[in-house]
């Protein structure tokens, strides 16, 4: 299971065009424009000096050019398609969808840093420990989440520990998951978007942008179906006991796409969880973009951001006007990410990724959200049986990811496990694993068990990096390969490995029999399990469902007396430059 990131599917049919070229110019074959490095300087048939001379002089410019590009890239009064030239400038699109960005070796961070009079955003070693709810009355929560599985599945953690504590939870999503959010004893209401198409497609495209203009429809039917559900899930009677909800406050992701518009609308609270990164820092880049030079960290958010507000702007606009009843939002606004007076959560632990030095006190790192299902999962007695008659084994599948080469892949595995002498597991998934010609003693083939009771009686385990399975594993301390297919997914198998509990990250249209023995052989190192060990050690006792919950606590807005405070940001808001940079 993986996280699924907002795509972004352009249509620019009906803007203008003033005959420059674009960031997406080459999407039509799949093969972008070469862009222009931040800061490159052309000093062919100089003398050394000369042109030593000429670097300098070009890279001030360049970088009195960035500042300018900062303070009209968000200029409502400047066309859309001046704008894409300006991203021609800073930012490539890959084939693969992702958009990487280069800056000058000698370009430091500060000349990037874009509102250096901007005050410091405070301390950022908050906890969000206990939060007093005494003052707080029974609420009714909605949940909007778009995703897989494993973006659902925290959430309905969160959801229950909510109504724990005496609030009416309803958990909107997509109607695959209504059995299991119902089982979970949640309310469930149907978001729209299918994440089975949702999966194909991000797999087919891993980055921010589609591979081709025939993919831009299809996304873009998915994105409308999905904010046009999303009013109707804050206000609409339960579809099966048809009792009255009213929203009080909404939890969402930023796949939601629409949230924000919808709590300005109702005026009431909004709270952002994710699984990944999404508030700009200089430690690190955007998920998905690729970023070498730390002094492009911040500004890959800063670029994604623009580009997901730009393929989106119309569909918001329209919802907006028609739908929310509210006044259009202008062109570059950045209104996709939430401004800086709306809390944002991220649910992974702060052992594996501590909170960053510039994330301010609306930010919290709660740790990792799990749902306890090994104590009610009954395993298949063939299961129990397996397990017991050899070692421990090494644990493969994809969740519900789409694999696009099923019988490659399984035979890969096959040979793999053979040639280390590792029992195995293949979960088949969505992807279609495990198909074989004639059973293996070593290798049992599972069609659907919980992490969190499976894991603990793997040895290692090779799986795509969704966020979900990557806490997973790691909780059991199995050493850890990730297979990424798109988004973040990379993102998780760097910490993985950064952190010494499993091989650079192995990308799925790089997966090969010598690189997958290889990982198996990394696994296997005694050290790399007691590194595995430690950290499990150290996230054992984070509660991240508690301290979510005394999050949404801490940030909900309370009334008193004298006056009422402002539930949601002014509409003005989204009109701020800064946010459009991403300062809170």
């Amino acid at each position: 299971m993986g996280t699924a990131p907002l795509r972004v599917p352009l249509d620019m049919e009906g803007q203008e065009n003033d005959g420059g070229s674009s960031v997406f110019s080459g999407l039509s074959d799949g093969i972008p424009t070469v862009q222009k490095t931040i800061g490159e300087a052309s000093t062919s048939g100089k003398s050394e000096t000369s042109s030593c001379q000429i670097t300098k002089t070009e890279n001030c410019k360049h970088k009195k050019t960035l500042g300018l590009f900062a303070a009209n890239f968000f200029d409502e009064k400047i066309s859309v398609s001046k704008k894409l030239q300006w991203l021609n400038q800073v930012a490539t699109v890959k084939t693969d969808g992702t958009v990487q960005l280069e800056v000058s070796l000698d370009i430091k961070p500060q000349n990037l840093d874009f509102e250096p009079e901007f005050p410091s955003i405070g301390p950022t070693d908050e906890d969000p420990g206990m939060a007093d709810i005494q003052d707080l009355p029974p609420l009714q929560i909605v949940m909007l989440i778009v995703g897989t599985r494993g973006d659902v599945q925290p959430f309905v953690a969160i959801g229950k520990r909510f109504q724990e504590h005496g609030h009416r939870v309803r958990l909107a999503t997509h109607s695959n998951f209504r059995e299991f959010v119902l089982t979970a004893g949640l309310e469930f209401y149907p978001l729209g978007g299918d994440p089975k198409v949702l999966a194909w497609y991000m797999v087919k495209n891993k980055g921010i942008l589609p591979s081709g203009p025939s993919e831009i429809q299809i996304q873009r039917n998915e994105l409308k179906d999905i904010i046009l559900s999303l009013l109707p899930a804050c206000m609409d009677p339960d579809p099966h006991s048809k009792m009255p909800f009213e929203a009080d406050a909404i939890i969402a992701n930023p796949p939601a796409c629409g949230h924000i518009h919808v709590a300005e609308a109702l005026k009431i609270p909004i709270h952002i969880f994710f699984t990944m990164p999404w508030t700009p820092t200089g430690e690190f880049p955007h998920p998905l973009s690729r970023v070498k030079q730390p002094a492009g960290y911040k500004l890959s958010y800063q670029i994604i951001d623009a580009l997901i507000w730009l393929a989106t702007r119309d569909m918001i606009n329209e919802f907006r006007k028609k739908k929310l009843k509210l006044r259009p939002v202008t062109y570059l606004c950045g209104s996709n990410s939430p401004p800086p007076d709306v809390p944002v959560g991220y649910t992974w632990s702060p052992h594996l990724v501590p909170k960053p030095k510039d994330w301010g006190p609306k930010i919290d790192v709660v740790g990792f959200c799990f749902l306890d299902l090994a104590s009610s999962y009954e395993p298949p007695d063939s299961l129990l049986k397996w397990l017991e008659e050899g070692d421990k084994p090494i644990y493969i599948g994809f969740g519900s990811l789409p694999v696009q080469e099923p019988q490659r892949m399984t035979d890969i595995i096959i040979k793999a496990l053979e040639a280390t002498g590792q029992r195995g597991i293949i979960s088949k998934g969505w992807g279609g694993l495990g198909n074989l010609s004639e059973p293996k003693e070593s290798v049992y083939l599972l069609d659907n068990c919980p992490h969190d009771w499976l894991f603990a009686r793997c040895s290692a385990v090779v799986h795509h990096g969704g966020a979900g399975t990557t806490a997973a594993g790691l909780r059991a301390a199995c050493p850890t390969t990730i297979i990424p297919f798109f988004g973040d997914q990379t993102f998780w198998g760097e910490q993985v490995y950064a952190r010494g509990v499993g091989p650079a990250p192995i990308p799925v249209d790089g997966f090969s029999l010598e690189k997958l023995i290889d990982a198996i052989r990394f696994m296997l190192d005694p050290k790399v399990k007691e590194r595995a060990m430690d950290l499990a050690k150290a996230m054992e006792n984070e509660d991240g469902v508690g301290r979510a919950v005394n999050a949404f606590y801490k940030h909900f807005p309370r009334r008193n007396s004298s006056s009422e405070c402002e539930l949601v940001p002014a509409p003005s808001s989204f009109l701020s430059i800064r946010r459009c940079f991403g300062c809170s």
